[in-house]
């Protein structure tokens, strides 16, 4: 799997509900900024991330733009996502445009074991005025 495929495996995981978290390298420097939150180490983001799936439900993630590029075991990505949610606590729904960016790092060598994992990850909504 290439790192694109698994940036799409990764928004059908959010779509459905899955655990996010095995997404992201089991590194204390890696990082994911979400929209108002900033997580650091992969426990604060595994934390994090099974929260939000706790609390959240029926996404939309809707990739409009996603370039991604891989060189020497590393990629680098960005994209354009249209985002809606319900938040269960809240009983709120939201539904925003965001742009998100991020690096990856390539684990394994031979083609059958090779995956992708986030090591940074940011997702901002735009300014608005």
């Amino acid at each position: 799997m290439n790192a694109a495929a698994t940036i799409r495996e990764y928004y059908e995981a959010l779509r459905r509900g899955e655990p996010l978290y095995p997404y992201f390298a089991e590194r204390p420097d890696v990082v994911k900024f979400g929209v108002g939150e900033r997580l650091v180490g992969y426990d604060a983001v595994a934390e994090g991330l099974r929260e939000q799936s706790r609390t959240t439900e029926d996404w939309t993630v809707e990739s409009q733009d996603l370039r991604v590029s891989e060189r020497d075991g590393y990629a680098y990505f960005s994209d354009s996502v249209f985002l809606s949610w319900t938040d269960r606590e809240a009983d709120h729904e939201y539904a925003v445009p965001t742009r998100w960016s991020g690096t990856m790092e390539r684990r394994g060598v031979e083609d059958d074991e090779v995956e992708w994992l986030f090591v940074g990850m940011h997702v901002s909504t735009p300014h608005v005025e």
